[in-house]
C-alpha cells in the first residue's frame, strides 16, 4: 500500500498535495497499477458487462438450447451419446498440450535452427539465418498452430463422425454480409478499450511478438501475414470446430465451454488482455453460433491484432522507415 500512497503524498514532510496539483491521469494510472486493484479490477467489469452480453445474445442462446433439446429427442441413442464431448475435449487437451511443449520456439532453437544452418552452409544462401532467425522461429510457431488447430482436429473428427459436415464447423459463407453490422458494433466497443490498454506500460514491451517488425516494412508485413494465418487457424479451432462438435450436446453451453480454454491460451499475455479474452470468447463464440460462420470474427480478430501491433510501434516511434531492412 505504501508505494501507492507515495504517489499521492507531497515532498513536504509527507503532507498531501493540494487537490489542484494532482494530475488525474497520473493518479488513475497509479491506481490501476496497484497490484490488489489491478488484480480485482476485471471482476466488476465482467459483472457489469454480463447483463449487456446476456441481453444481446439471450435469444441466440435459447435457440441453441432448443435445438439441442430437439436433437436429443429425435436422434437415436447410438447417434447421440457421450462420445462427442469426450472426443472433443480429449482432442482439445491433446492439441493444446502438444502446442505448449512442442509448438513453441524452443523446438526451433534445438531442432530447426541447426538444420537451416546446415542448409545455408550447403549453398542455400537465400535462407539468411543470421538476418531472419527470429522470423523463422515465429514461422514454426505459426505452423504448429495451424497444424494443431486445423490439420489435426478436422480430419480426426471426420474419421470419428463421418456423418458430420465440416462446412458446419463455421465454414459456410451464406449470410456473411448480412451479419457484418454485428461485427462492426463489436469493433466499435473493442477499439476504444484497445486504445486504453495500449497505454499500459506492459503493452509496448509485449507487442509485436516479432521484435524486429520495426526493422523494415518487409519484416512487418511478413510477420502480420503469418500472424493472420495463426488467427484463422485459431478461429477455426475455437469458434468453428469446438462449437460445431459440442453444439448438439451442449447447446448454448458450448460457447461457455469453449471460452475456458480460449481464455487460458492467453496466459502470459498482459493481465487485462487475458481477462478480456473471457468476454471475447463468449461474444465471438455466440456470434459464430448465430451466424454459423467464423469469417467475420476472423476479420475482427486480425483487425484488432494488426492495430495492437501498429499502435505499439507507433507509441514507441518505432514504425519502419524502409521497405527492406
Amino acid at each position: 500500500m505504501l508505494p501507492f500512497l507515495a504517489t499521492l503524498i507531497g515532498p513536504e514532510a509527507g503532507l498531501p498535495l493540494p487537490l489542484t496539483r494532482l494530475k488525474v491521469l497520473s493518479w488513475f494510472s497509479a491506481l490501476l497499477e496497484y497490484p490488489p486493484i489491478k488484480a480485482l479490477l476485471p471482476i466488476p467489469i465482467l459483472i457489469a458487462l454480463w447483463p449487456l452480453v446476456r441481453r444481446f445474445f439471450k435469444s441466440t442462446w435459447e435457440e441453441l438450447d432448443a435445438e439441442a433439446r430437439r436433437l436429443r429427442l429425435e436422434a437415436p441413442l447410438s447417434e447421440y451419446d457421450y462420445r462427442r464431448p469426450v472426443a472433443c475435449f480429449a482432442i482439445v487437451a491433446i492439441v493444446l498440450t502438444l502446442q505448449e511443449y512442442y509448438g513453441g520456439r524452443g523446438i526451433y532453437d534445438t531442432q530447426l535452427r541447426p538444420w537451416l544452418t546446415e542448409l545455408q552452409a550447403g549453398g542455400w544462401h537465400f535462407i539468411k539465418i543470421e538476418k531472419y532467425d527470429d522470423l523463422y522461429s515465429y514461422g514454426w510457431w505459426v505452423f504448429a498452430r495451424v497444424f494443431g488447430y486445423v490439420l489435426v482436429p478436422l480430419p480426426v473428427w471426420k474419421l470419428l463422425f463421418p456423418q458430420d459436415s465440416l462446412l458446419d464447423m463455421g465454414l459456410r459463407t451464406k449470410g456473411f454480409f448480412s451479419h457484418l453490422w454485428i461485427y462492426g458494433l463489436c469493433l466499435a466497443v473493442v477499439v476504444p478499450a484497445m486504445l486504453i490498454v495500449s497505454a499500459q506500460p506492459d503493452f509496448g514491451t509485449y507487442y509485436p511478438f516479432y521484435k524486429l517488425s520495426s526493422r523494415s516494412w518487409f519484416d512487418f508485413l511478413v510477420w502480420e501475414t503469418i500472424y493472420f494465418c495463426q488467427f484463422f487457424a485459431l478461429e477455426m479451432f475455437f469458434r468453428g470446430w469446438i462449437l460445431g462438435a459440442l453444439r448438439r450436446n451442449f447447446g448454448a453451453g458450448a460457447v461457455f465451454a469453449m471460452a475456458v480454454p480460449y481464455c487460458m491460451i492467453h496466459y502470459g499475455k498482459p493481465y487485462l488482455e487475458a481477462n478480456g479474452a473471457i468476454v471475447a470468447g463468449i461474444v465471438l463464440g455466440s456470434l459464430a453460433m448465430r451466424t454459423r460462420s467464423i469469417y467475420a470474427g476472423f476479420l475482427v480478430h486480425i483487425t484488432v491484432a494488426f492495430s495492437m501491433d501498429f499502435l505499439s510501434l507507433w507509441r514507441r516511434a518505432a514504425l519502419p522507415h524502409h521497405f527492406w531492412g
